[in-house]
């Protein structure tokens, strides 16, 4: 895109706010963008930003509004307001039309968030994977792609060739934290391992209720941990098309993957404690992110 063509709708005060909800919000997320170039991190940050705002509306208090669908339903009024008119009175808002305009992200990359956010609000159980993955259409791959935009791709690769490939990292990352909140969701009435797979393994829901770390727990636990393990190995060859960001995002594919690693340490125990990464951890696995990169370009 010729960016001299391209209108400036936000500030730096804008994106000062977007940086703010980043650091508050996300500590994993927030440890990779250490990693993105200037060129790209503020943009990254818009994109976290907005995503984080509309979740708070279904999560949180409605902020202000009615119910938490009147408070979606305002956001995306905001959104393809914004988009219509090239202005917004939000900060957050102008900064992410600032970033999908300088960087090419097309309107109808959010349309499939809006939905999965209203979803959230009435569904609460997924019978089969083929739901769960309608829904992370909007609550992980429209993400992914609206971040392989921001970063680019080098030819000779294409961008119809890499978006399977952020497509997969986005499923791959909700995966893992969906393993990592199976307590946390069910105290919020929400259970994102399909009913089918719970069948297979023999785990019930009194079982998660309950807190019970059994043997067919375990063996769920890993069976979905494979499945999300998998889409991780079909991510990384995209990583070294991508035109910037390639540390970062490696980083990020494996501070999510370190998730399996913690709820192995800790028993599988995903009802008490929550797995996490020590920053130390972090920092080694930025390592071995930069080791993985330089093995791709050999």
């Amino acid at each position: 895109m010729n960016n001299s063509i391209i209108p400036t709708v936000a500030t730096p005060a804008d994106y000062a706010a977007c940086r703010r909800v980043l650091f508050d919000a996300s500590r994993n997320f927030s440890f990779a963008g250490r990693f993105f170039s200037r060129g790209v991190l503020h943009h990254v940050q818009a994109l976290y930003a907005f995503l984080r705002v509309g979740d708070d509306r279904v999560d949180e208090s409605h902020q202000g509004f009615a119910s938490s669908s009147a408070a979606i339903d305002d956001w995306e009024q905001a959104y393809l307001q914004a988009f219509e008119t090239v202005r917004s009175s939000h900060p957050i808002m102008r900064a992410y039309l600032n970033t999908a305009l300088a960087c090419g992200i097309p309107p109808e990359t959010m349309v499939p968030y809006f939905r999965s956010m209203r979803e959230d609000l009435t569904v609460t159980r997924y019978a089969h994977f083929t739901g769960l993955m309608r829904y992370m259409e909007g609550s992980a791959i429209a993400v992914g792609r609206a971040m392989t935009y921001i970063l680019g791709v080098r030819p000779p690769c294409s961008l119809a060739e890499i978006l399977p490939r952020a497509d997969s990292l986005a499923v791959a990352m909700q995966l893992s934290n969906f393993l990592r909140d199976v307590g946390q969701d069910w105290r919020r009435g929400r259970v994102y391992l399909p009913g089918e797979d719970l069948t297979r393994f023999g785990v019930t829901e009194d079982d998660i209720a309950a807190g019970r770390v059994t043997e067919r727990f375990v063996q769920l636990m890993e069976f979905q941990i494979e499945r999300a393990e998998g889409l991780y190995r079909d991510a990384v060859s995209g990583v070294r098309s991508l035109r910037n960001g390639r540390w970062g995002i490696m980083i990020a594919l494996e501070v999510y993957r370190g998730i399996h690693d913690a709820i192995r340490r800790s028993n599988y125990d995903v009802f008490t404690r929550r797995a996490g990464t020590t920053r130390a951890k972090k920092l080694l696995l930025a390592l071995r992110a930069l080791r993985r990169l330089y093995r791709l370009k050999g």
